[in-house]
């Protein structure tokens, strides 16, 4: 098993602040290859005010972003220290599919793999579950805008 990151390490190396950090930890990093990592979903999430009110649903796109922000704690993680903590931007999403949905009380868990690495970008696949089930999957490609 790799590296183990609490939400503090998580806010050095993404630029993302409250209410759109959606990573609470990882449990598992391996530098340059893969990262587990996860969300407490709870009622109190921002969004659940109007997706959908009496019937909350954590909306896909989220459940993607949070995905991203995963893999970026990985991409961060395995550059040189001195580009870590600056932007990191989405360039494309592909084969994106939702397969059942998130509610408040699931704990999602990201798998997020590099798939091809270059200098400024990186290709990721990733899966998103919930208790060991999938609920959605998708590759995307970011690029690191460095300090």
């Amino acid at each position: 098993m790799g590296k183990i990151i609490n939400i503090s390490e998580i806010m050095k190396l993404l630029p993302h602040r409250y209410p759109f950090i959606l990573v609470d930890r990882v449990v598992e990093l391996v530098e340059g290859d893969k990262i587990i990592a996860y969300k407490n979903v709870t009622i109190n999430e921002p969004f659940f005010v109007g997706h959908f009110p009496g019937a909350p649903i954590m909306p896909g796109v989220l459940i993607i972003e949070a995905m991203a922000q995963s893999g970026g704690i990985l991409f961060a993680v395995s550059q040189p220290e001195e580009k870590r903590g600056g932007p990191i931007y989405f360039m494309g999403m592909d084969k994106v599919k939702f397969r059942k949905p998130v509610v408040p009380g699931d704990q999602l868990f990201f798998e997020v793999k590099i798939l091809n690495k270059r200098s400024k970008a990186v290709k990721m696949s990733g899966i998103a579950k919930v208790e060991g089930n999938c609920v959605a999957e998708a590759e995307f490609i970011a690029t690191f805008g460095g300090k």
